[in-house]
């Protein structure tokens, strides 16, 4: 019997390939035929993922490509081609359905491309190779080369997703991997940006089964499941019944990230979650601009409003992680504007702030708008925008410098005391990490790897040049932030001597039976804080605290 392998190139090795798992199971269920499956990451040699390949000798092997793989599966293809003259090559995913024949005809070697969705489509090319049944010309979703030339066949109609079978049944190779699960299919809104817009055909999978498959994820203590659905709370009902069971039947442990629309949440599901374990479910949020011009040339319906006071109520619960998008380099956004929606979420204060830059995908609207917008971008994946008629080239790497800084200081959640004791004293917060960033840049820093408590250290030498900081201040809240994360080896050369204080707090330490694990730190003015790591806050991972009275030493 001929021998089909799907490969994946992963990102990294924690992630796993959900679209090649789908083709995989939904090809043995409906044809009875086992396909295998290859995963490697984009670290890995290219000739070492050859070697293993070239092992398998399979008849048909076919990658899921993507833009952060396509360049080195492009490599992969050419090379495999000469060691394995017999081989069919198939290629699928959204970097290769919208220009197949434009791929096919720079890549020869390459048999066919599955285009959109692939389940049907790959089980009826097993079906053709494996079985000997039915012809290229009669399949539809693939566009492929027979005797030179191309061939398009038109487009798959789409699958109700209830005969999509379950992907996970063993999780033993999913081991310290995280998991994707989709319940629907397609979004129905049309930014311009995303790839998602293009399917309008909205499908869902039936709440019965995926109730049944989450309670998969819970039965087996998966510490985290990803949701892929694009806009997850589109639909109410559907959103509020995962919701609810995920909340009835909570294992504890389990976390499930969802991407959704915020000013669509309704105030029972605010309610609801407001009851949630901390950690039971995160929110990601894409907000992407605040510019009114921006929002309407890209097709964006969103009531900014209605999202502040959303993600205000969520937070107010103390429970949920949210992640909040901006892009940059949007129609209408100029660097003022984007700083302005910077500042306008950032005073929302939520989990993580995520600045990504415009990236034109082939066959996105924004793709075939691009030269109207007077948006250039990069050749190559990830084709990300390199400026604008609104924007500069330099206006934008003044946006990646602020980038990296929110990533460090901000999404870390490592400087929350920090930050809340020096912002004030700068114009705005925007304003903060760009100088912050280009003090970096002048020291040769930007580039460096840097230990966490170094990352303290630049910043203080970065205050001590701010004249209107009070540094004392400062560092008091660095050592806070400091502590509450783990317990030094050794204290920060700047922290403020504590020898009178020692004999007190070893006598406090024994009196109270602190354990070793457990750290006490003086501050100002004669506060004394024990921090306890065994107990951490679920959402930011930081020690409990307890404020101890001095006079529980005395006899």
């Amino acid at each position: 019997m001929k021998k089909m392998i799907l490969a994946a190139v992963n990102a990294k090795y924690i992630h796993s390939n959900l679209a090649v798992y789908s083709l995989k199971t939904y090809c043995q269920k409906k044809q009875g035929i086992g396909i295998g499956l290859k995963e490697y990451t984009i670290n890995q040699q290219k000739e070492e993922i050859m070697r293993d390949l070239y092992g398998e000798n399979p008849d048909v092997l076919a990658f899921s490509c993507y833009i952060w793989n396509i360049s080195m599966v492009k490599e992969l293809l050419c090379e495999l081609s000469k060691v394995l003259p017999h081989t069919c090559f198939w290629v699928g995913g959204p970097e290769v359905s919208y220009d197949a024949r434009q791929f096919l005809e720079e890549n020869p070697w390459v048999t066919g491309v599955m285009k959109g969705e692939g389940e049907e489509t790959f089980s009826c090319l097993a079906g053709y190779y494996i079985k000997g049944e039915g012809e290229l010309e009669r399949i539809e979703g693939i566009t492929f080369q027979k005797d030179g030339e191309i061939l398009e066949n038109p487009w798959r109609e789409p699958l109700d997703l209830d005969t999509v079978p379950f992907v996970y049944e063993q999780l033993q190779e999913f081991q310290n991997r995280i998991l994707y699960y989709e319940s629907s299919r397609g979004c129905p809104f049309s930014c311009s940006y995303c790839l998602s817009s293009v399917d309008k055909r909205l499908r869902f999978r039936s709440p019965e089964r995926v109730k049944k498959e989450l309670q998969f994820f819970l039965d087996w203590q998966v510490p985290q499941v990803k949701f892929v659905d694009r806009t997850f709370n589109c639909k109410k009902d559907h959103a509020l019944e995962i919701w609810k069971y995920l909340a009835e039947h909570d294992n504890g442990i389990t976390n499930f990230h969802f991407e959704i629309s915020a000013d669509l949440l309704t105030d029972e599901e605010i309610q609801l979650m407001k009851k949630m374990r901390p950690g039971l479910i995160q929110l990601e949020i894409g907000v992407q601009s605040v510019n009114e011009d921006t929002l309407k040339a890209i097709g964006r319906k969103m009531d900014f409003s209605r999202v502040k006071e959303r993600v205000r109520q969520v937070k107010e619960g103390g429970n949920i992680h949210q992640h909040l998008d901006l892009i940059a380099g949007l129609p209408w956004e100029d660097l003022e504007s984007f700083h302005r929606s910077f500042e306008e979420v950032y005073a929302l204060e939520p989990e993580q702030l995520q600045l990504g830059f415009l990236k034109v995908l082939k066959g996105s609207r924004m793709y075939e708008e691009a030269k109207n917008c007077g948006c250039v971008y990069q050749g190559k994946e990830p084709y990300e925008v390199l400026f604008t008629r609104w924007i500069s080239y330099g206006e934008l790497l003044q946006l990646k410098t602020v980038e990296s800084m929110v990533e460090i200081y901000y999404n870390s959640c490592q400087f929350v005391n920090t930050l809340k004791t020096i912002l004030p004293w700068f114009t705005d917060a925007f304003t903060f990490y760009l100088e912050l960033g280009n003090y970096y840049e002048e020291q040769g820093y930007l580039l460096l790897s840097h230990s966490r408590l170094r990352r303290y250290e630049i910043l203080r030498e970065f205050l001590k040049k701010q004249k209107q900081i009070p540094l004392r201040e400062a560092e008091e809240a660095m050592l806070l932030d400091l502590y509450l994360r783990e317990r030094l080896k050794s204290r920060p050369a700047w922290a403020p001597e504590r020898g009178s204080y020692e004999k007190k707090l070893n006598r406090l330490r024994k009196k109270r039976q602190i354990p070793k694990t457990a750290h006490i730190e003086v501050f100002e003015p004669g506060r004394i804080l024990l921090f306890d790591y065994e107990n951490r806050d679920p959402l930011t991972k930081n020690a409990r605290v307890e404020e101890l009275d001095w006079n529980l030493d005395e006899e």
